[in-house]
């Protein structure tokens, strides 16, 4: 028996461990997707899947309790894929290697896949199981939640027949979800030329690294530091000092990630080679003393390499730099109605060279107020196209307004007072969650969001905790096992 499978609950654990073996990036899910359609097959369930990958597995109602509503458990396929820089993992072919220490499972160097696998094992282990007592249920898989949540958008209406929906994707256990941020993407594009590196110039690589990094939504607020902020305020400072010329800047990775790592490769005069060693300590000193509480692990790495193949050109370079220098990052403003609720975010994701000679520059933009979504969106774009880029929009995705009166939420808040012997926490969360589309389809849905507790989503640190595991598990039984029966 695999480490994993030796936890308890039994059931959940053992399907989340098949789960890691099983590689799922977004937009990349035909293995789990297969897996599903599998174990639907091997287990007599009804299984379908439809025109973009979302998979819908039904279960008929325990004995006595066909006349309960039908209940959706919701959860979705993809993972983020994030890894330390020293770490090799081909996500596409790999499994995830897990551990256990002190209490919680994590992974080795990459992101664990507990956002959403979790979510994933719980459908699976009350569809496989015998003896839990339940109404009728579909357990519903969404492809692409991580990366455009083109699953949730493609969804049609018809496809789903329940009228509850339980979203298990939540990350804090205690704390019941009833509404989430809205938000959408803007990408920026520079187009540079190259020009040939000066004689007598200096080469070397600068590196940021040992952030902590996060979740975009849910640890936006922390204080954590951005890669691509700490990276360009220090190229910027010795662009003041000498000619600095950039070949190559490269940080972050995926839009709903806090960017963790980034370097640059720059030339500068063969006389100043000291200068940037000298400035570059003390901008270290400094940077890791205002960070001091939240990234303890910060570092900046200077490597001399060999001259590189050419430079961008000095217009570019500045417009990039001002772009990055000005772009909004983090927080932007906290919720006047629920107390402890950030309302509007922006993140400065990923910037990446491409062979194309472009600059590609990903943000993320959210709000549990649309206006508020569309108001700094529009700043962001306008700070990259002052500064000469080019710039892409999404359409974006709704956000889910919360329903204090909601059924299912009476329920669950019930089943974990009788359960805990404490009240759940009822709240909103600045992620987004696929909640707020489900709702266009089907606008009388009642839903409610819970989960164990998982640290460090879209992070190489996301590791999940293992005695809320089983809470998470006691509570999704208990709330099955008091669903609403129908009327007719």
């Amino acid at each position: 028996m695999r480490e994993l499978e030796q936890l308890k609950p039994q059931e959940i654990w053992h399907f989340f461990d098949k789960i890691t073996q099983i590689p799922r990036p977004s937009r990349k899910e035909e293995k789990i997707i297969q897996y599903l359609l599998d174990f639907a097959k091997e287990h007599h369930l009804t299984a379908e899947k439809d025109e973009v990958g979302n998979v819908l597995i039904s279960k008929i109602a325990s004995p006595g309790m066909e006349s309960m509503k039908t209940v959706i458990l919701q959860s979705h396929l993809d993972m983020v894929c994030e890894k330390n820089s020293n770490i090799i993992h081909d996500f596409d072919n790999d499994p995830i290697q897990t551990y256990i220490e002190d209490g919680w499972v994590k992974a080795k160097g990459t992101t664990l896949g507990g956002d959403d696998g979790i979510g994933i094992a719980a459908s699976m282990a009350i569809l496989a199981s015998k003896n839990i007592k339940h109404g009728p249920i579909e357990c519903f898989f969404t492809v692409d939640e991580e990366s455009g949540m083109t699953g949730a958008f493609g969804l049609k209406p018809g496809f789903l027949k329940g009228e509850i929906l339980l979203n298990l994707d939540s990350e804090d256990e205690g704390e019941l979800f009833i509404g989430c941020a809205g938000g959408m993407d803007t990408t920026a594009i520079f187009t540079f030329k190259k020009e040939s590196v000066p004689d007598g110039y200096f080469s070397c690589k600068i590196s940021v690294f040992g952030l902590n990094g996060g979740h975009s939504g849910d640890d936006i607020n922390k204080g954590l530091g951005n890669s691509n902020k700490i990276l360009v305020n220090f190229l910027n400072l010795i662009a003041g000092k000498t000619d600095l010329r950039l070949t190559e800047f490269n940080g972050g990775n995926l839009r709903n990630a806090i960017a963790r790592e980034a370097f640059a490769i720059v030339c500068i005069p063969s006389s100043d080679k000291e200068l940037i060693r000298k400035e570059l300590n003390i901008y270290t000193a400094d940077v890791q003393r205002e960070y001091q509480e939240t990234e303890k692990h910060l570092n900046l790495d200077l490597d001399s390499i060999k001259s590189p193949d050419f430079v961008i050109d000095k217009t570019t370079q500045n417009q990039l730099f001002n772009a990055l220098l000005n772009c909004p990052h983090g927080m932007i403003a906290m919720s006047k109605s629920i107390d402890g609720l950030v309302e509007t975010s922006t993140n400065l994701a990923s910037v990446k060279f491409d062979k194309n000679d472009t600059i590609v520059i990903g943000t993320s933009q959210r709000s549990s107020v649309d206006e508020s979504i569309k108001e700094i969106a529009v700043k962001v774009a306008s700070n990259f196209t002052s500064n000469g880029a080019k710039v892409n929009q999404s359409d974006g995705y709704p956000g889910w307004t919360p329903k204090l009166d909601s059924k299912i939420l009476q329920v669950t808040e019930k089943a974990y007072q009788k359960l805990f012997g404490v009240k759940a926490q009822v709240k909103a969360i600045h992620a987004g969650l696929e909640c707020g589309l489900f709702l266009t389809k089907y606008p009388n849905l009642d839903m409610v969001s819970f989960g164990p507790t998982v640290k460090g989503a879209h992070s190489p640190d996301e590791r999940m905790n293992i005695e809320t595991v089983q809470k998470f598990w006691d509570l999704l039984i208990e709330v099955l096992q008091h669903i609403e029966r129908t009327t007719a």
